[in-house]
């Protein structure tokens, strides 16, 4: 279990896990919007509530953030691009360069909302199996006309299911490549084109072997349609949800 990436569902018995898939996709969708629009406060509020989530469900904080350094690199990088772009009161200034507390402000406000969404959606797929996302995904789409709804609901299982795929290749060609002394490369663009070129070659073999294998199955669109088991505790999550959109959009 220590070596599953984090975005690859986790068997277990928590709430999330016992929760109805259609009622988590709503409660990841309220929780984005709050996110986009609170503040520091509220932020550091939802956090609580997502790491008391993350502790129940026993996703090991720190391997997962040593899956997602270049995502808090990102982050970083927008902390620095707000702080050196938006005017305001001084904070740090050397040679030409000016950082002002506005921009800090700004840009750490961001880069929390950013990283609130990112764990949201890790914890959402640590508890949801591909198959659950996927009838999930019919189900919202079936009311919305000319939406091939098991089509689409289809595509993005399979998305999702690549995403932890592509992620473990990635890590594999990165080993190899330092394997190779790859690393003592000063250049950074052969750097990238040396890691990026194999990992697509990869990543269309895996999605090539995968159409073979569907197609060996006589798969096809027109399947039983899913039937979903409430564990009774849907409502109270859905109403909390609700409760923390309209406390962020309206205090």
């Amino acid at each position: 279990m220590a070596d599953l990436n984090p975005f690859m569902f986790r068997p277990g018995n928590s709430t999330l896990h016992g929760l109805d898939t259609r009622c988590k996709f709503f409660m990841v969708c309220m929780v984005s919007l709050s996110v986009l629009r609170a503040d520091f406060a509220a932020c550091f509020i939802c956090l609580g509530i997502l790491l008391v989530f993350i502790r129940q469900i026993k996703l090991p904080m720190g391997k997962t953030l040593k899956h997602l350094r270049y995502f808090i690199l990102f982050l970083l990088f927008i902390i620095l691009a707000r702080a050196l772009t938006i005017p305001g009161d001084t904070l740090i200034s050397l040679y030409d360069i000016t950082i002002s507390s506005q921009g800090l402000y700004q840009g750490c406000l961001v880069a929390l909302r950013f990283f609130l969404v990112m764990v949201t959606g890790l914890i959402f797929s640590a508890t949801t199996r591909p198959a659950n996302l996927k009838n999930a995904a019919q189900w919202y789409l079936k009311p919305i006309p000319f939406v091939p709804e098991k089509r689409v609901a289809v595509m993005i299982s399979l998305a999702l299911r690549f995403l932890p795929l592509i992620l473990k290749q990635a890590g594999e060609t990165s080993d190899a490549i330092q394997s190779r002394c790859g690393n003592l490369e000063k250049n950074p663009a052969k750097r990238f084109i040396r890691l990026t070129l194999p990992l697509l070659k990869k990543t269309f073999l895996s999605a090539d072997h995968l159409i073979l294998a569907m197609e060996a199955r006589c798969y096809c669109e027109d399947r039983t349609d899913p039937e979903f088991e409430p564990s009774g505790r849907e409502l109270s999550f859905i109403i909390a949800s609700i409760g923390l959109w309209l406390s962020v959009l309206f205090f």
